[in-house]
């Protein structure tokens, strides 16, 4: 019986509706940890419904319904967009690991496709109707203050106090530009930006642009100069003092402030949307991936193995000599290799799940170095082991750690000349972070630092030969046991791997899931 996404969300209805209340009332937010359970299990009701509708019948209406109204609700209470977003999202994080145990791969790919776009048109509708109802609010104000203006110049104190009052309440960036400089700024804006509000007054707005995106939005204002009323949006880095970058959306206006032709802009900080939607196409791109790799894999596969059974017989030949037999013999390394090439984009493709049992992390770093010790004997590597024997047992998945950790030993392995030695040690301090700590460093030429950041990325490979998904693979392992892994380079020459596990489950409560801080060490 084939696997329907309908018939599955709806028999999971009330678990993920439970799961996504007990998440937002202690992931979401102070603002949703005040909110009464009743009324955040009728929202998420309609969160579910909505996303079923979209999910499976394409059809908009009810999530659009549902969009509007909490928009309201939310705004009014005083809620931040990306505390909104991150409660939706959670949707995501519950549903994917359930339909992992139910559904095939195909299943799977094609699922996480539609509920990314589901979540991808949510983050875009929660993102324009915020800004709309912010736009309509400010512009609203500047309307009736420009009557004001004509109509009652005795009340214009307390009007501007009030106009004042209102953009300071705001959580998003308030400026106003006359000729290019600012004349008035909320401190929202100032602290999106480093600087002190007195510090901002009568600096060129492109100052606070990135230099990149200079040109950009000067032509945007210039094309925008002097046209009463014309409202225009963009998306730039916004640059702060201590000289970072961040994506920034913002929407201005041409209107009189002051009896003088102005810009009034309100600017908002979307790294948590830009990293959001990253998430999103690389999640979809992975789902595609997998998809293909499934497929592809299964038609190499079985040509592969004839290949290899007839190299087989011709070896036993006894005819067969000299050149030709070392053709043979070559021939069948590659096939080998290519089956492995093979195993390794499979791994990938799977949802990774864990078998986890006490397991004793040193006898399980030991069998790794022994599974490779004949390639470490060719290569002329010796490894050096320093095991903290006060390590307890954890709860490991065995296998699966054995495979992070052959991955990162063959890393090791090819980036070390031969003579050099592999340092490889265990350490157990519950005291700094409640777990066992261990260093895989080799003497090899180490990595350039702009490769750094792109280490774990899966297909990422500095090498002529090889597939980029090791240290992938052994991100992820690590991760799902709550670890976290960190590569960089030596002081003296070459590259460590810096491995932290929790020492029980409940450890994975506490473990952060960003990389570790980059440095120097050994």
């Amino acid at each position: 019986m084939s696997f329907s996404l309908a018939e599955y969300l709806v028999r999971k209805r009330q678990e993920i509706i439970n799961t996504w209340v007990c998440r937002l009332k202690k992931e979401a937010g102070e603002q949703y940890a005040r909110r009464p359970r009743k009324e955040l299990r009728e929202t998420i009701t309609e969160a579910f419904n909505g996303n079923f509708y979209l999910i499976i019948h394409n059809d908009y209406r009810y999530i659009n319904a549902f969009i509007n109204k909490i928009t309201k609700m939310r705004l009014e209470a005083g809620f931040l967009l990306s505390d909104v977003q991150k409660a939706f999202e959670l949707f995501r994080s519950i549903v994917t690991p359930l339909l992992a145990e139910e559904a095939d791969q195909n299943e799977f790919a094609d699922a996480v496709i539609r509920i990314n776009h589901c979540l991808r048109y949510t983050i875009h509708r929660f993102s324009d109707h915020f800004q709309s109802m912010h736009q309509k609010e400010i512009m609203a104000h500047n309307r009736r203050l420009e009557a004001e203006v004509l109509e009652r110049t005795a009340d214009l104190q307390a009007s501007e106090l009030k106009y004042k009052t209102l953009v300071e309440e705001i959580n998003d960036g308030y400026f106003v530009v006359q000729k290019g400089k600012i004349v008035f700024a909320n401190q929202a804006f100032c602290h999106m930006h480093g600087y002190r509000l007195e510090e901002v007054i009568g600096k060129k707005f492109h100052t606070f642009v990135a230099a990149e995106n200079q040109p950009q939005v000067m032509e945007i204002y210039q094309q925008g100069k002097g046209k009463m009323g014309k409202s225009w949006s963009f998306e730039y880095l916004r640059r702060t003092r201590d000289h970072k970058t961040y994506p920034t959306e913002i929407l201005s206006k041409a209107v009189l402030y002051n009896h003088k032709l102005s810009n009034i802009g309100i600017c908002r900080d979307i790294s948590n949307r830009v990293k959001m939607e990253a998430k999103i196409r690389e999640s979809e791109r992975m789902a595609y991936i997998g998809q293909i790799t499934t497929s592809l894999s299964h038609e190499i596969r079985n040509p592969l193995s004839a290949v290899k059974m007839n190299l087989q017989i011709l070896k036993k030949n006894p005819q067969i000599k000299g050149n030709d037999f070392r053709r043979i013999d070559i021939s069948t390394r590659e096939v080998n290799r290519l089956e492995g090439i093979l195993q390794e984009l499979l791994d990938f493709a799977k949802p990774l799940t864990l078998q986890r049992d006490h397991a004793q992390l040193n006898s399980i770093l030991s069998t790794s170095i022994d599974l490779l010790e004949m390639k470490f004997s060719e290569e002329d590597i010796m490894v050096q082991t320093r095991l903290d024997p006060k390590i307890p047992d954890l709860m490991l998945d065995q296998e699966k750690l054995e495979q992070a950790f052959i991955n990162i030993l063959l890393n090791a392995l090819e980036a070390s000349p031969g003579g050099a030695t592999i340092d490889i040690t265990s350490t157990f301090e519950p005291r700094l972070h409640k777990g066992a700590t261990i260093v895989i460093a080799d003497q090899g030429s180490g990595v350039a630092e702009e490769h750094l950041v792109d280490i774990f990325k899966p297909f990422f490979t500095t090498k002529s030969r090889g597939t980029g998904l090791g240290l992938n693979n052994a991100r992820q392992i690590i991760e799902a046991h709550g670890g976290r892994i960190f590569v960089g380079n030596r002081n003296s020459s070459g590259t460590y791997c810096r491995i932290e596990l929790p020492a029980h489950p409940l450890g994975l409560k506490h473990a952060h899931h960003d990389q570790l801080q980059p440095g120097n060490i050994l």
